[in-house]
């Protein structure tokens, strides 16, 4: 029974040594990078390998696998599927469905993966998202594939990827390495029809205190021009009126209704805007919305 006992203890303790790996420093150091284009979030996780004085480029090999123990003329050889930084596979992963050079990736986490040649590379997207490099690197899971121009650059001695030339719909996407420059960009796409379901959600939740969400949906609203869905933010406004009236949500609601056309209504919710701004101390800056109502009542 004893040894039951102790053998059992044996083996608990070697099933927690086995589990408690050692998490060592790396000399191809880790780095998470991310960016957020609208209303996505681009993350990218990569090991960050060092020149040091080695041929990186130019070299050729019948290999598209990369071998384990074999010594190539130059570290990434064209040709060859190539993790994309040291390690473990890079992963890149997007919280809703984006374009990578015009073609559609779904939202999720994914292997990447380069093959990189002299005149073009091939960027690849993986659905498998945690090997080891690109050794065990299988084509039936590519979920995406673009050709990509390769760019000279300035001489980079550690390998990067990183964001570069960051609008309101798109991000490039930028692998640095010591003369080359190889981008491609990420499209989010009409985000609006994402953010417009995300605010009607919100407003179906909308909690007692909160006094934000339905002023800066209706002006999301209003700022992107969403004619079809001013009447609803509207609506929106009401919810935050009945609880709390403020000049910034009575003036909103004034130029939503005008550009409803519903001018008497603006200029008497405008002018309660104004009313309510002199009571404050210190008053907010009207001007803006003094020239709007200026402007209805001269229509009128």
């Amino acid at each position: 029974m004893k040894k039951l006992f102790y053998l059992t203890i044996l083996t608990f303790i070697c099933g927690v040594c086995a589990s408690a790996q050692l998490t060592l420093p790396r000399e191809s150091q880790r780095q998470e990078v991310s960016q957020t284009v609208g209303d996505t979030r681009i993350s990218i996780v990569y090991h960050r390998p060092n020149s040091k004085g080695r041929t990186i480029w130019g070299c050729q090999t019948n290999d598209v696998i990369p071998k384990g123990g074999v010594n190539y003329p130059c570290l990434v050889p064209n040709g060859q599927v190539w993790r994309t930084g040291a390690n473990e596979n890079t992963t890149f992963e997007v919280n809703n469905e984006v374009k990578i050079n015009g073609q559609t990736l779904p939202a999720g986490k994914y292997g990447l993966h380069t093959i990189p040649n002299k005149d073009e590379w091939i960027v690849i997207f993986s659905k498998t998202n945690n090997s080891w490099g690109s050794f065990s690197y299988d084509a039936k899971q590519d979920q995406l594939r673009v050709n990509v121009k390769p760019q000279t650059a300035e001489t980079q001695e550690t390998m990067s990827l990183g964001f570069e030339n960051i609008k309101a719909t798109t991000a490039d996407v930028s692998i640095r390495w010591e003369k080359l420059r190889v981008p491609f960009t990420v499209d989010i796409g009409d985000m609006q029809p994402r953010i417009l379901s995300y605010i009607r959600e919100s407003m179906k939740n909308l909690k007692a205190e909160d006094f934000r969400s339905p002023l800066d949906g209706a002006n999301f609203v209003f700022n992107n021009k969403m004619t079809a869905n001013y009447t609803e933010a509207i609506g929106w406004l009401d919810t935050l009126l009945q609880k709390r009236e403020t000049p910034n949500a009575l003036g909103l609601k004034a130029n939503l209704l005008a550009e409803t056309g519903k001018t008497a209504d603006a200029i008497t919710t405008a002018e309660k805007a104004l009313a309510l701004a002199k009571t404050i101390n210190p008053p907010p800056n009207t001007a803006a919305l003094e020239k709007k109502l200026a402007e209805w009542k001269a229509k009128k």
